[in-house]
Order: structure tokens, then C-alpha cells, then sequence
């Protein structure tokens, strides 16, 4: 199995409904993001993922929160309902980029920090 690991960040406030705590307040968060692809077959040049393209997809998907609010932000907007915890924001990540990349056969992980000690990451089996 090969992985291979690209990381980006974007800065964004929010607040978390149904909490009660300081995180119900407005606040923001200098996000780290960590995308890793895993799987078992390399292409013709010998590489599972081009960097590059990993990255570009990264960052483009990142630019929709970078300096946002992101409880205006579907689908943690009023509409979508999502609540905008770190663990909600991988997953929408994951199922984002999920969308972008179409070898199948590829293992996903996203990985969000919102400080440097803590972290949520979502992937699926």
C-alpha cells in the first residue's frame, strides 16, 4: 500500500450551535488540513497521485472556507444544518474531494486541526 500526504490551511470563524461553552461564541481558527490517498497500484511514471494535482485540488477546495464565515457556508449554513465542528468540516472535505478524484480503487483520509494539539480526521473504511 502507498500513501501519499499533501497539507494546506485556511483561517475562518464560526460558532458551534447546540454547545454550551465558549466554542458558541464567534471565533476563529487558523486551520491546518491534511490530505492523505492511499492505495496499491502506482501509475506509468511511478506514482500513485501527482503532488500537484493533489495540492491544486486541496487548495481549491479550502479557497469556499478561506477567511469565511463559516456558518454561511453550506452546509453549515441555517439550511444545510451542519454544525461546523472540526469533525463535520473533514467530512465535508473528504466527500468534496472524493468528488474530484475518480480513481475509485483510492483510499481517502482528511485530517483538520483547528489549533496545533487538537484534531478530527474522517475517512471511510
Amino acid at each position: 500500500m502507498y500513501s501519499v500526504t499533501v497539507e494546506d490551511d485556511f483561517s475562518a470563524a464560526h460558532n458551534l450551535r447546540n454547545y454550551k461553552g465558549k466554542c458558541e461564541k464567534l471565533h476563529g481558527h487558523n486551520y491546518k488540513v491534511r490530505l492523505t490517498v492511499s492505495g496499491n497500484t502506482l501509475d506509468k511514471s511511478g506514482m500513485l497521485v501527482d503532488f500537484t494535482d493533489l495540492k491544486r485540488i486541496l487548495k481549491e477546495m479550502l479557497s469556499r472556507f478561506d477567511h469565511g464565515y463559516l456558518n454561511d457556508i453550506s452546509p453549515f449554513d441555517p439550511a444545510g444544518g451542519v454544525n461546523p465542528t472540526a469533525e463535520n468540516i473533514a467530512k465535508q472535505i473528504f466527500k468534496r474531494i472524493q468528488l474530484k478524484i475518480k480513481n475509485v480503487k483510492l483510499k481517502i483520509k482528511v485530517t483538520v486541526w483547528e489549533t496545533e494539539k487538537n484534531f478530527a480526521t474522517y475517512y471511510e473504511k
